[in-house]
């Protein structure tokens, strides 16, 4: 552990400092793709213990009121996302930061809070910006509000999920989340992508 009197001169920086810029908007021609940073952030794998599947699912019903996804799917509520990332694993993002210790008695937890970059994709032409890259197809009669998937955008490696409930008809919500190392690249491809839209 630590020694907490010792003390550094690094400061925190958002994975997205020095990368994510604002745009100049017009207000004749609406915004085609919208890009937030999603900052602050507490993000945890899970992976089950063997045998403990259903015991860790019962934990989750009772600590945040929601069943843990068996597909590729993400369940939520408005301050915890639990999205699958494999047979008995999971990821869980916070709205903030917080401890997950309790979960650890059931499953394997790593902290990847400070490893992830997070971003929010919406508009009317997020889905056209997005398969430039995706290999997945994203319309809603395959990936509906709720879906998740593991895949890759312009070759990395990315885990996104619709977080809209929005009808059939109308312009779908992304979280995407990146390694932190790639979150440069990322936006070099994202930004270029959307240039056409904004």
């Amino acid at each position: 552990m630590a020694d907490p009197s010792l003390k550094t001169k690094w400061s925190r920086h958002s994975a997205w400092a020095d990368i994510l810029t604002a745009s100049p908007s017009d207000a004749a021609r609406p915004c085609g793709v919208n890009v937030v940073a999603r900052e602050g952030l507490g993000v945890a794998g899970i992976q089950a213990q063997r045998g403990r599947k259903a015991a860790l699912s019962a934990l989750v019903k009772m600590r945040y009121g929601l069943e843990l996804p068996t597909t590729p799917r993400a369940v939520r509520d408005a301050a915890h996302a639990f999205v699958w990332a494999g047979p008995g694993q999971w990821l869980l993002v916070a709205e903030q930061k917080e401890s997950f210790a309790e979960l650890s008695e059931l499953a394997a937890v790593s902290d990847q809070s400070d490893g992830r970059a997070a971003l929010r994709l919406s508009g009317p032409n997020v889905r056209d910006m997005l398969a430039k890259g995706c290999m997945i197809d994203l319309h809603p009669a395959a990936f509906p509000s709720g879906a998740a998937a593991m895949t890759s955008i312009a070759h990395i490696g990315v885990h996104l999920w619709r977080v809209d409930e929005q009808p059939y008809d109308r312009p779908a919500i992304f979280d995407i989340l990146v390694a932190r190392s790639m979150a440069a690249s990322f936006w070099s491809w994202a930004s270029a992508s959307a240039a056409e839209y904004n």
